[in-house]
């Protein structure tokens, strides 16, 4: 069972492993919204899995006020998160459409920010008042209730979507490279095609190896490529943009950048990471 998507550790697993893991205890968990832009871990201490947003819901399995371990249903990936970041599901109904989007106590955009918001992130918006949509979040162990204002612009209700990926990730253009983030203040190259496909739409896993098996049909050998196809390396993925670029978070340049498919190509193959693995379409 990869690690990643098996909602178990040594001491816990979820009751739909009863049977096919050991653990201590086996239970259904506690559904929990994401307040923040917190990092999955691999461990309690351990390394940056994947970056979860504001408005992802969250199923705590095991922890304490501290740190706990469960599953983001977003994508099911599995790891531990700091539990202050963690608040009581609402109702959500909007979702944030531009790369970053800021908070503010007052419909004012001259008042000083309280949150920050990135692309994807899912709000409960309780009123608006002209260009502003009236925000609360939940209660979490670190904070009370708070509410703010967001601009209209920058939100569309949960389920609305955009129509082209290519288009979203663009909005990343120079955002600096963070491994396993996902958010406008950093992101890898897997978080982008996630951010991409989601506000279209679109279920997408959030690793890269993980989006080669499940995303897409393989483009035959010698096919012309299309905006928004796919291109796969071991550890790598690039979005096609037109007949000569793609876009890619990548750590050679440290951010988001459109680069040449042929001299990209032929650059990660030189610097050891091998060929393109695969090409699919969506």
């Amino acid at each position: 069972m990869d690690r990643r998507l098996t909602p178990a550790n040594e001491n816990v697993a979820h009751e739909s492993l009863r049977g096919k893991v050991n653990a201590q205890r086996f239970t259904e968990g506690t559904l929990k919204q994401v307040v923040g832009d917190s990092f999955l871990l691999d461990a309690p201490s351990g390394n940056r899995d994947r970056q979860v947003l504001s408005g992802d819901q969250f199923n705590i399995l095991d922890g304490d006020d501290h740190m706990v371990f469960g599953q983001s249903l977003k994508d099911g990936y599995v790891g531990y998160l700091e539990a202050w970041g963690l608040g009581d599901p609402q109702t959500l109904t909007h979702r944030v459409t531009h790369r970053t989007t800021h908070m503010y106590p007052e419909p004012n955009f001259k008042s000083p920010h309280n949150s920050v918001f990135h692309m994807n992130s899912q709000v409960q918006v309780v009123a608006t008042e002209g260009k502003w949509a009236e925000v609360k979040l939940p209660k979490t162990p670190m904070s009370a209730p708070k509410h703010g204002y967001i601009p209209m612009p920058h939100l569309c209700p949960i389920d609305e979507y955009s129509s082209d990926p290519v288009t979203i990730a663009e909005q990343f253009l120079d955002t600096p490279y963070v491994w396993a983030g996902n958010s406008g203040f950093g992101i890898d190259c897997s978080g982008l095609v996630q951010a991409a496909l989601l506000a279209c739409g679109i279920g997408c896993p959030a690793d890269s190896d993980l989006q080669e098996a499940a995303l897409g049909q393989e483009i035959p050998e010698g096919a012309p490529l299309q905006r928004g196809d796919l291109l796969f390396w071991k550890g790598h993925v690039a979005m096609v943009v037109d007949d000569t670029r793609m876009i890619h978070a990548n750590a050679h340049d440290m951010s988001v950048v459109y680069e040449d498919m042929a001299s990209a190509i032929t650059r990660i193959e030189a610097q050891g990471d091998g060929p393109v693995t695969s090409r699919k379409r969506l």
